[in-house]
């Protein structure tokens, strides 16, 4: 049994948690206009409101989360018994810290006379996350000509709701809360039914000067100018109860070792330490420079240490642990600025990588993970994602992501260390992904508990034929049989560097016959474009959609056919002036505010970008950017979310928002880096010790982008490239390199 107490002295001092009720917020209100600001560090986040209170708002993503599990579900700070008045909220820029400017409301007596007049009190907060603690400090300077004695209250309260009950899934049972209260404290533990204990501590300095199990208050004093703060922290921890001898709660833990300005320090220092290898992109477009550093710092404050290297998870709130597919895509389109985080997300997957089957998991042996829980509904399978295996591409693009680390790195060591999970990954290509031996991957869920549809677009009704019935499984998606390809290939070229001669001629053969036999499949002359899957009778899904731009970007496709996809994909249709949407106007199941049938995903985009400089499109590459660009220009903080809404662009207005996207999401922060390598046509391969740029293009919106410290094996280079209307010129601004390396522009048109 949790134990419960409560030892806390009854003051007569205003009750704000008594006035929550009064003070919430409508839960449909518009985040437009209240905007939620998110930090992460390591596997805790918090997502919050622009005042730094989290949990105003019911049934939303607010609350400080750790380890899949919603450890403090209310704080909401009050000045007297009401809340403060806004007047800035900054994320920084690298993310680090959020940075709250407050001030107080005007504070009267019941006969209405001036107490204390509106902002005569300065409040300042300052929220980071360090080592599943969130600390904050409030700073108060009194800017009026006369002394003022207030109360600060601080109402809070932590509900451990599991990360998918938080997302609406109903539990018909819960474990035990406790909570003990004393006079410098507040603890709270729930004994969940995995027989794991969660815990959240809360601390004050000063100390409250009266503490309840759901209040902190302070009485200040503050004469003309003068200023003093209050420190608060917030505690997270997990331990199994088998573990436990003592009290649950009285074990729990306490004061964070490290005070708030050393940890904040080491906050900064984390990061500092994780961007220090990734190129860094300047341009003379401010705009676009912001754009990148906020994507730099997004993708980075969502990159997590492991003992196999730096790992990014998906995205907040909702993703923000391992995803085997959105890890490996981020890693693709960051490969020429910091190839680090491949090796990082290759070693940690190929660790994960499934070695027996299991039809729970959707697991069999040799397949890349799909996503990792850590909540207590995944351990109890209450949910199936606790090593969860239902992706049917995560495992070509594995072996993919090898190839495009070895030949971005030359890292033999590393692909030997890799060779036999790249062989098991193939393997499974050849054997349970194609069960009925047709020579394409092919899915279906083992149980009803898994996703429906395994592929990116995973949503229900994702898969469709022309009439729009769902189409029945088992299903080949037209990606997943040009990642299959591309992967083949990228073996062989690894093979051949291991001096597997005969293995690699077998996989060419192998690559070959599928491009061929996929071009008779999937090709569909009616909508000029390919099937988006062949369903479990072999009929093709004959929808335009957005999938099959990623034949461009596998190269499986053929020249001629690479052609007439790409007008169909920039047709009215498809590209609705934001960027080319899921499923085109005209198709049946077509809603612009849908997740995957008609919606428009950044990282989608940039993929498709990829494709089009492979076939030499290089103008619809650009295109794509600036439309992306463009879109960032309305988004808060400049940030790109997962996706938006397929309306079609109108004169001043930006895109419509979809309301539950994530943000910050890891491939929608890497999506202008693969479109900025997709116009430069920037190649940086280890074998040659160059950095190539293949007709390279800029978009209307950049003239000047210095990139600085691009690394090759040998060497390093900053380079200035510069628009002269429709031709690009390149300057060597530095180089560390040895004799053999170079820098090259080549035109092939």
């Amino acid at each position: 049994m949790v134990e419960f107490s409560v030892a806390a002295s009854e003051r007569e001092i205003p009750r704000p948690a008594e006035r929550f009720a009064d003070d919430a917020l409508d839960a449909h209100q518009s985040l437009v206009d209240r905007p939620l600001r998110t930090l992460k560090s390591g596997n805790a986040f918090a997502v919050l409101d622009s005042h730094g209170d989290l949990g105003i708002t019911p049934d939303t993503s607010e609350g400080l989360f750790c380890n899949d599990t919603r450890h403090l579900s209310r704080l909401q700070l009050f000045f007297q018994d009401k809340r403060p008045l806004l007047l800035s909220s900054v994320i920084q820029d690298d993310n680090a810290s959020l940075t709250v400017d407050l001030a107080n409301p005007e504070i009267t007596r019941s006969d209405g006379a001036t107490i204390i007049p509106r902002d005569a009190i300065a409040i300042g907060r300052t929220k980071f996350l360090w080592n599943s603690v969130c600390y904050e400090r409030i700073g108060l300077r009194n800017f009026d000509r006369v002394p003022h004695e207030f109360w600060l209250s601080l109402t809070f309260a932590a509900d451990f709701c599991d990360l998918f009950e938080v997302r609406g899934m109903k539990r018909a049972r819960r474990g035990e809360m406790g909570t003990e209260v004393t006079s410098q404290f507040a603890r709270f533990a729930y004994r969940g039914l995995d027989d794991r204990i969660r815990r959240t501590v809360l601390r004050f300095s000063p100390d409250p000067s009266q503490l309840s199990k759901d209040c902190a208050s302070f009485r200040f004093a503050l004469n003309p100018g003068e200023r003093t703060s209050l420190l608060v922290t917030v505690a997270c921890d997990l331990v199994d109860a088998s573990s436990l001898h003592a009290s649950p709660i009285k074990s729990a833990p306490g004061v964070p070792a490290q005070g708030f300005a050393k940890a904040y320090q080491n906050a900064r220092r984390e990061l500092r330490a994780l961007t220090s290898n990734v190129a860094k992109i300047e341009a003379t477009n401010t705009l676009f420079t912001d754009l990148i550093t906020r994507s730099t710092s997004d993708l980075y404050t969502l990159m997590t240490r492991s003992p196999e290297g730096i790992y990014p998870y998906a995205g907040i709130p909702w993703f923000s642990t391992m995803f085997g597919r959105d890890g490996i895509i981020t890693a693709m389109m960051l490969m020429w600025a910091d190839p680090e985080v491949a090796k990082g997300v290759l070693l940690h997957l190929a660790k994960a990588q499934a070695v027996t089957t299991d039809p729970t998991a959707d697991a069999q042996p040799g397949k890349i993970l799909h996503e990792r829980r850590s909540g207590e509904m995944a351990n109890l399978g209450e949910v199936p994602f606790g090593f969860y295996y239902g992706s049917v591409d995560a495992t070509p693009l594995f072996v993919m992501l090898a190839g495009q680390y070895f030949e971005r790195t030359g890292d033999l060591a590393t692909i030997e260390r890799l060779w036999g999970h790249i062989q098991a990954a193939l393997q499974w290509c050849d054997t349970y992904g194609d069960r009925d031996g047709d020579g394409f991957v092919e899915y279906y869920r083992e149980t009803d508990s898994g996703l429906a549809n395994q592929g990116w677009k995973d949503s229900h009704d994702s898969i469709s034929h022309a009439d729009g019935s769902l189409a029945q499984g088992p299903i080949a998606l037209v990606e997943v049989q040009a990642y299959v390809y591309a992967a083949k290939r990228a073996a062989a070229s690894m093979a051949k560097a291991l001096g597997l001669v005969d293995r690699a001629d077998e996989l060419e053969v192998a690559a070959s016959a599928l491009r061929d036999r996929f071009d008779r499949a999937f090709w569909c002359e009616e909508i000029a474009s390919y099937a988006l899957a062949l369903d479990g009778n072999k009929r093709p899904c004959q929808v335009r959609t957005s999938n099959a731009g990623h034949a461009l970007f596998a190269g499986i496709a053929l020249p001629e056919r690479a052609a007439k996809v790409a007008a169909t994909l920039m047709s009215e249709s498809s590209f609705g002036g934001w960027g080319i949407r899921t499923l085109n106007v005209g198709e049946i199941r077509y809603n612009p505010m849908s997740y995957h049938n008609g919606s428009v995903w950044p990282h989608d985009n940039a993929l498709i970008a990829l494709g089009f400089a492979r076939y030499g499109f290089k103008l619809q590459a650009a295109r794509l950017f600036e439309a992306t660009f463009d879109a960032s220009t309305y988004q808060d903080q400049q940030r790109l979310p997962e996706l938006f809404c397929g309306f079609l662009r109108r004169r001043r207005r930006g895109p419509t928002a979809y309301p539950v996207a994530c943000s910050p999401q890891a491939w929608a922060a890497a999506a202008p880096f693969a479109m900025l390598a997709a116009c430069l046509g920037l190649e940086l391969p280890a074998a040659s010790n160059e950095v190539k740029l293949i007709d390279p293009v800029l978009p209307a919106f950049l003239d000047d982008v210095p990139l600085r410290g691009l690394k090759l094996t040998r060497s390093q280079f900053d380079l200035r490239v510069h628009r002269h209307k429709s031709d690009v010129t390149i300057n060597v601004l530095k180089r560390w390199a040895q004799s053999d390396a170079s820098v090259l522009m080549l035109k092939t048109r």
